[in-house]
């Protein structure tokens, strides 16, 4: 990813974790309320996209990031939804799992 494009995210995911949030997230479509964020940036080389998630109390889980390959419409592709959602269960066990000693 671009400097610029990480400094983006690297930011927006600063600012979660400090309670706000960045003027570019927005909640992910398809995951209900605004729990799951997506952040878009564009550079030159194409447009990139964070998604995390700022459900659960002692941690924001970066779900994933990529460069949307598709030059066709603004919907995060199905490949990238389902990786959202596989990281966004392991999160949830993870979260689940704090506290009991387990890493």
């Amino acid at each position: 990813m671009p400097t610029h494009v990480q400094d983006t995210f690297g930011f927006a995911l600063h600012q979660a974790q400090a309670g706000r949030k960045h003027d570019q997230a927005k909640p992910l479509k398809g995951f209900g309320s605004a729990g799951v964020l997506e952040v878009v940036e564009t550079s030159q080389d194409g447009t990139y996209r964070a998604v995390y998630t700022v459900k659960f109390v002692h941690a924001i889980y970066v779900l994933h990031c990529f460069q949307k390959k598709l030059t066709r419409g603004i919907a995060t592709p199905k490949p990238d939804i389902d990786i959202v959602r596989a990281r966004l269960k392991a999160a949830q066990a993870h979260a689940a799992g704090e506290g009991d000693g387990r890493d």
